[in-house]
């Protein structure tokens, strides 16, 4: 039975969807590392906040780990890389906090625009400087929104509805959903130069890291007023200082900054910044939502091979994966097959999904088929780093579709290509079985087993009896016997099922035979 630790507080809704799901869990929080190295090793899921570092050692450690499940967007305090690399997926859940999020951000707004934070303090205080806190209105307000997606697009929604005009930055958003959202695509110094209010929501990458600074603080109107709910690397914070300070910035809103906890910072006793500890998603709904949704997303994949919201690993839906489980049975062989009978580099290699194939999810498929290509080769290779391990290979890998499977309903084509040569294998489904049906242009009918022997000949009498013999000479049982050829006379292929692994000398016997071109072991 699959077990899995949270190791950081969230909502009891996890630890019960575990237990419903059928999925033994247990809950130990504020462990320190090393506690957690101690422990990681009994379990196959790890279900963690932010407070939770799963760094390359704990990794090392977790011997058994299949999944890393974030109850939340960001997953900083992962190593994301060194996850793949062992072959642990990592999940977060992205939708499960954007709502709370987004109204976070419009209440910094609404809050900015009026000086709500500070007109409380002052009338706490006994004062009543109502002229003192002058505001402004949103309505008719350009908003700049840096980062469209799941948050950025509920603030554009919801501004919309306060009567501002939103203008949006994002490289990925396309006119059409743009459109949809009712939303102005620009670029960022259109935006910098039009925006009344601008509010971030991109996630941290080389790209985004300081997008905030000097330079573009420099091309903003007087008086633009900054809302950061998103991550604190994104803004300078010297710089918008400086800003402030100058008056160009009217005022700046932060859920986050730069380093937390932030008991200090720059920005600190500033009277036209507002300050929260990293609130966004700090409702009751949003932590119930996100501790139920990795929870389910964990279960899923620990019991049927489901992935959602998966940051190094194809995604497959619950529903697929149950009609996607005997395509990986088949793809999985084939590419243990064609990574076996390889003899030098592979450079290149080239999948068709046919028939019905063609109307499958492919990635996840074309990760299992470099898991068989490459297990061969070295240990731990699985569908999550199997993929990397090809890139950093050298391997150009190459998809494809066709309605047309030939005879069969059917197929799938795998070709690879080496240093010196390009050889294809093809394989089907009958009854939901793997089968083996073109062996580099050779029809066959094999089913494979633990034990074959793959053999290429000449299509000359005798080979059977010899090879039986040969066999029979050292003991080996023949289970099936599968036998193809190009043409009387021709090239000829064997596929045979043996009940034992061969020797070294039983492979040398069967090379000696006559007419036998080459012998490999395949073990599946």
């Amino acid at each position: 039975m699959a077990r899995v630790l949270i190791s950081d507080k969230m909502s009891p809704l996890a630890a019960a969807c575990f237990e419903r799901r059928g999925v033994d869990v247990d809950v130990k929080t504020g462990l320190t590392p090393q506690e957690l190295i101690d422990c990681i090793g009994k379990y196959d899921g790890l279900a963690i906040r932010s407070a939770t570092k799963v760094t390359q050692d704990i990794l090392v450690a977790a011997g058994k780990l299949k999944v890393v499940g974030r109850a939340g967007i960001g997953v900083d305090n992962v190593d994301v890389a060194a996850a793949t690399a062992g072959g642990v997926v990592v999940m977060n859940t992205p939708f499960g906090n954007a709502i709370t999020t987004a109204e976070h951000a419009i209440s910094m707004m609404l809050a900015l625009a009026r000086q709500i934070p500070q007109a409380n303090q002052s009338t706490h205080a006994g004062k009543w400087e109502k002229s003192r806190f002058m505001g402004v209105e949103l309505m008719n307000k350009v908003l700049g929104v840096i980062g469209c997606g799941n948050i950025g697009s509920i603030v554009a929604d919801r501004a919309q509805g306060l009567k501002m005009r939103v203008m949006a930055y994002d490289p990925f958003l396309t006119p059409e959903r743009a459109q949809e959202l009712g939303v102005e695509k620009c670029e960022l110094d259109r935006l910098l130069s039009a925006a009344d209010f601008i509010s971030l929501h991109t996630p941290m990458t080389d790209a985004t890291r300081g997008i905030i600074n000097t330079d573009t603080l420099s091309k903003t109107k007087q008086g633009v007023r900054i809302v950061n709910c998103a991550r604190g690397g994104l803004v300078v914070e010297a710089d918008i200082k400086v800003a402030l300070e100058s008056g160009h910035v009217a005022g700046a809103a932060f859920d986050v900054f730069s380093e937390e906890p932030a008991t200090d910072n720059p920005l600190f006793g500033m009277e036209n910044v507002i300050a929260t500890p990293h609130l966004g998603a700090s409702t009751s709904e949003a932590q119930e939502n996100v501790a139920l949704q990795v929870a389910e997303q964990m279960a899923d994949f620990l019991l049927n091979g489901a992935v959602a919201n998966s940051l190094n690993m194809p995604a497959v839906s619950a529903e697929e994966a149950p009609r996607l489980k005997p395509y990986m049975a088949l793809v999985e062989q084939m590419g243990a097959f064609a990574g076996q009978a390889s003899r030098s580099a592979i450079s290149q290699i080239d999948i068709c999904y046919e028939g019905d194939a063609a109307e499958l999810n492919h990635k996840p498929l074309t990760a299992v088929v470099l898991k068989g290509l490459l297990g061969p080769l070295m240990e731990g290779v699985n569908m999550v780093n199997a993929p990397v391990i090809a890139h950093n290979r050298g391997i150009s890998i190459r998809e494809g579709t066709s309605d047309n499977a030939g005879e069969y309903h059917t197929r799938v084509v795998l070709s690879i290509t080496t240093e010196n040569q390009t050889r294809a294998i093809a394989g089907t489904l009958f009854n939901k079985e793997p089968r083996i049906v073109t062996i580099k242009g050779i029809h066959i009918d094999a089913k494979l087993g633990a034990n074959m022997l793959y053999i290429t000949n000449h299509d000359k009498p005798g080979l059977i009896g010899a090879l039986g013999t040969t066999l029979g000479d050292a003991g080996i049982n023949i289970a099936t016997f599968n036998l193809g050829r190009a043409e009387e006379g021709g090239d000829a292929i064997a596929l045979i099922e043996i009940d034992e692994t061969p020797s070294k000398e039983v492979i040398r016997s069967i090379l000696d035979l006559e007419h036998v071109v080459h012998v490999v072991p395949l073990r599946f």
